[in-house]
């Protein structure tokens, strides 16, 4: 699987677009206890807005238990979706559920991705979409309800590596989850399973500088990745459980002012970015903050948390959900394991708050 490597849209080459052939399109059977859009009578919800430290704008979901005392200080998460998703997708799904156990949980769209601001639309910045994060916590550390020393995070695939970078260097993020994360630095730099060559890299890299003179010159933006529009015959298993979710009434969202046909893909130009991006390096010192890393058993990408997992510093934990692939911790909510994440984040973030 040459190209920016199978990326958490379902980037399964750099040229994914051109695949797009007609044949079968069997579309999936819904995948069991697949929840997406779930909404709960037992949790207020806002949409807010706030500044990162780039004085752009960030747009959230405020999930806050339905009676709630505000004056009191409560325990807080950050909430990151899948890349390429939006926050309508998995992220909403996650910070429900927390609210439900009676945090207060707050769903980001990252830089450049659905509400929040950045042009071009769709474009890759590791470091900004790490700064989301931080941005989330400012919020969250804002309101008078929240207790700032009691504020947690959670990356969902891509967001699993962009919570890790932001973690490094924010210590105001006390405990740290991650969910089917995917590396995206090394997922663009080698592919799954190291499958990538260095000549292939340095194509994807040599496309993308040319992208850079055609749109410096008033070219079109051009799009890379993510999730096919269409299954055919030959289609890809990975991109087939990519598309259950992001191409079907399962998880499909489309965000205002955006267009069915981006949806999931970064720009072309942007997206070598990640080829820079090393979220693992110096992972170690965010001890003795804790971390969880969550992952199926079935999983193509439990390389990435196998790899975190093992250079992370203790306190840390493994957690291993039998029977799930990738995709299924997205928004099954049959296999989520929400007890677990609110069992990691009742114990560490009432410690931090002692």
């Amino acid at each position: 699987m040459a190209g920016t490597g199978a990326a958490a849209a379902g980037m399964l080459s750099a040229t994914g677009g051109a695949a797009w052939a007609a044949g079968s399109r069997t579309e999936p059977a819904r995948a069991p206890g697949a929840d997406n859009f779930y909404t709960s009578d037992q949790v207020t919800v806002r949409q807010v807005t706030f500044k990162n430290q780039y004085q752009m704008r960030v747009a959230g979901t405020l999930f806050t238990p339905r009676g709630l005392d505000r004056n009191q200080r409560h325990r807080a998460i950050v909430v990151g979706h899948p890349m390429g998703a939006v926050k309508e997708q998995s992220a909403n799904l996650y910070a429900t559920k927390m609210a439900e156990q009676g945090f207060v949980a707050l769903s980001v769209d990252l830089a450049f991705w659905g509400a929040s601001e950045g042009q071009p639309r769709n474009a890759v910045s590791p470091d900004l979409y790490a700064e989301t994060f931080s941005a989330g916590v400012d919020y969250l550390g804002s309101q008078a309800f929240v207790d700032k020393e009691q504020i947690g995070a959670i990356g969902i695939c891509g967001s699993g590596s962009f919570v890790i970078s932001a973690a490094k260097i924010d210590p105001r993020m006390k405990a740290i989850a991650t969910v089917s994360m995917y590396d995206m630095g090394a997922a663009s730099r080698n592919a799954l399973n190291h499958s990538q060559t260095l000549a292939q890299r340095k194509q994807i890299i040599a496309a993308a500088a040319g992208q850079r003179d055609a749109e410096f010159a008033g070219g079109a933006v051009q799009y890379t990745g993510g999730t096919v529009h269409q299954l055919a015959a030959d289609t890809h298993p990975i991109q087939r459980e990519f598309y259950d979710f992001y191409r079907t009434p399962r998880g499909q969202y489309t965000p205002k002012g955006g267009s069915a046909a981006t949806t999931t893909h970064p720009t072309l130009a942007s997206n070598v970015k990640f080829m820079n991006f090393y979220p693992f390096n110096d992972i170690e010192t965010i001890s003795p903050r804790p971390m969880l890393f969550i992952m199926g058993d079935q999983a193509h990408s439990k390389e990435f948390s196998l790899q975190a997992y093992q250079l992370a510093a203790q306190p840390k934990e493994l957690h291993i959900v039998a029977g799930a692939g990738h995709v299924d911790l997205y928004d099954r909510v049959n296999l989520i394991p929400f007890d677990k994440l609110t069992a990691f984040f009742s114990k560490h973030l009432v410690q931090a708050g002692v």
